[in-house]
């Protein structure tokens, strides 16, 4: 099993769920107003210097294609995304249990 962190742009965040949405995926923890700073991106502090927030979804998969089906619709939609500080942003990494 594998979980996935993507992290979104409040802007870009409907594009994102159109895109799980056409993947089948309607299952995700999510958290929004998150604050903080990529590697040579500006930050997102939701200040007036440093605007703007993003919101992360945390998703379990049990089916590695389909992740593997996600990434690929992520990396098509960043093409499209011009800035790179809006670019969504996957984190994968192992999941050893849910109870």
């Amino acid at each position: 099993m594998k979980m996935a962190f993507v992290v979104a742009n409040d802007v870009y965040f409907p594009r994102l769920l159109a895109i799980l949405g056409t993947l089948g995926i309607d299952y995700y923890t999510r958290w929004d107003k998150v604050t903080g700073k990529g590697h040579g991106t500006e930050p997102h502090l939701g200040t007036r210097s440093f605007p703007g927030h993003n919101s992360v979804l945390m998703i379990a998969f049990s089916e590695p294609e389909l992740l593997e089906k996600l990434i690929v619709e992520i990396i098509a939609a960043n093409k499209e995304i011009l800035r790179a500080d809006d670019k969504f942003r996957l984190f994968q990494v192992p999941l050893e249990r849910i109870v």
